[in-house]
């Protein structure tokens, strides 16, 4: 929308969510009297466009239907949706999509179906630069809404299961230009910055810059959100984090696998000692909020393999590890390994493996109910002091792994489970295996009441005491009844 041009005025920006039903949001882009729609398309929305584009074209088959979006940057040929749109721009479209409308608004319409983009450039000296959006964000954007900003486009690894392995090379957002649009969102009031850069800390310099930029300019609830390298966390860039106070940095971790043979095979480049002494700086002498993310499913590594990684992770206590299904994003190199390692994905997005040479369907089903309940339980907040409790002694993901088949025969779902029921199951567990119910008990009822509850639930009656809530009561403010304020009481 930002490099539209002149044809800004004459364009509309709509966003949905994939909970919208296709047919409701095509009603909505018709009553627009469109001639053109373009569709971002990626794995999260692929279903919900595909079915939107059919029904367009049902109705409407005279608009022009132009796609883009890192789902069908690759493998095109094979695709509905791509059969049925009128154009597709593969690559970054934020240029390529202004001259195509151009093009076909002054009735010069392209030979070719399939149009690759020119890359774009952030430097105003080189050719094709693009303007930045930022100040298109709205009030109810800034108020409402998670915003993402980006300093830089590409990545300089080649892990073969990212799509980032492709974008060559690294382009930085001049920082006079960059850091005055942030400055701009600041004055507008907004607090919560989600950075998309995937690698941030690559260049000392700018990632120090930003930093700066934002620490010289603290105010409550400002929060920042970065995706960095794991191993590269020189000393110049810890003392600058090591500033910031308590819920103001997140950095997401991208550990994936701690097997170093694994990473060798992806073409992944990580010293994993690096990476442990850095997470260990940040959760013993900054206020991160270290979340790392692991991978089930990699070429190569078994349950074994990947349960060690799980533990030396946890020993490294960041705040979140979010356990990740290797998913086969199209035109990564990933698939060079399918037959050699049996890796077998699913052919509907997010296109998740369904089992390897090493790990058959059964174990990648346990795998996955482990990621959900990982979640659920180490990852939710509600089970800070009962979560260490359940690999007391032991090993994390050995443990873990036997809680989620527990839970699952318990339940034989790993969603929409109360609180007071997992509490519950998860007493059962831990008494099960030899811990002391009052220990357990203790633990479950502090985590209980620091989510905000007081309603003591039956199986820890003859354990804790009821919460005393008078405290609560008497800073409660008095309302006047329903029946009371009809009455002109």
């Amino acid at each position: 929308m930002a490099n539209l041009g002149e044809l800004k005025s004459r364009a509309g920006l709509f966003e949905f969510d994939i909970n919208q039903r296709p047919i409701d949001i095509l009603e909505t882009l018709l009553a627009q009297s469109p001639r053109i729609i373009g569709i971002g398309v990626y794995i999260w929305n692929i279903a919900q466009s595909t079915q939107l584009v059919a029904e367009l074209k049902r109705i409407r088959p005279d608009i022009t239907v132009v796609l883009g979006g890192p789902e069908v940057s690759y493998e095109t040929e094979s695709q509905p949706i791509v059969q049925m749109a009128d154009f597709v721009i593969t690559g970054e479209a934020d240029l390529a999509f202004a001259e195509l409308c151009g093009k076909l608004l002054n009735n010069r319409r392209p030979l070719q179906k399939i149009i690759p983009a020119e890359l774009p450039q952030f430097d105003p000296a080189k050719p094709m630069p693009i303007e930045l959006p930022y100040d298109l964000y709205t009030a109810e954007d800034i108020d409402h809404r998670v915003v993402y900003v980006e300093a830089s486009r590409g990545c300089p690894f080649k892990c073969e299961f990212c799509l980032s392995s492709l974008d060559v090379p690294v382009r930085n957002v001049p920082l006079e230009s960059f850091l005055s649009a942030m400055q701009r969102l600041l004055d507008r009031g907004l607090l919560q910055f989600k950075f998309v850069d995937r690698t941030f800390n690559l260049n000392l310099n700018i990632s120090r810059s930003i930093l700066q930029f934002f620490l010289d300019r603290l105010r409550p609830g400002l929060f920042l959100h970065f995706e960095m390298i794991p191993d590269r966390l020189p000393e110049a860039l810890r003392d600058l984090i090591a500033q910031f106070p308590p819920s103001s940095i997140q950095f997401e971790v991208g550990v994936q696998t701690l097997n170093e043979d694994v990473s060798g095979r992806i073409s992944r480049r990580q010293d994993n000692a690096k990476l442990a002494d850095n997470l260990k700086y940040l959760r013993e002498h900054t206020n991160v909020h270290v979340h790392a993310d692991l991978i089930v499913g990699l070429p190569g590594e078994d349950i074994e393999s990947f349960g060690r990684g799980f533990d030396q992770l946890v020993e490294m206590k960041p705040q979140e590890i979010q356990v990740g299904i290797l998913k086969r994003l199209r035109g990564t190199p990933i698939v060079r390994h399918d037959q050699e390692w049996g890796m077998t994905y699913s052919p509907h997005a997010p296109y998740e493996i369904l089992q390897t040479r090493l790990l058959d369907f059964a174990t990648m089903q346990r795998l996955r109910r482990l990621a959900r309940y990982w979640d659920t339980v180490a990852n939710s907040g509600n089970f800070v002091q009962t979560t260490p409790l359940i690999w007391k002694d032991a090993s994390p993901f050995e443990s873990m792994l036997a809680l989620t088949d527990f839970l699952h025969k318990r339940f034989g779902k790993a969603h929409a489970i109360s609180l007071q029921n997992l509490s519950e199951a998860i007493f059962d567990f831990l008494t099960s295996r030899g811990q002391s119910p009052q220990t357990v008990a203790e633990a479950i009822w502090d985590d209980y009441q620091r989510v905000g509850r007081s309603d003591r639930p039956a199986f820890l009656a003859s354990y804790v005491p009821a919460a005393d809530t008078r405290h609560q009561r008497a800073q409660k403010p008095q309302t006047k009844s329903r029946q009371a304020r009809h009455a002109g009481a």
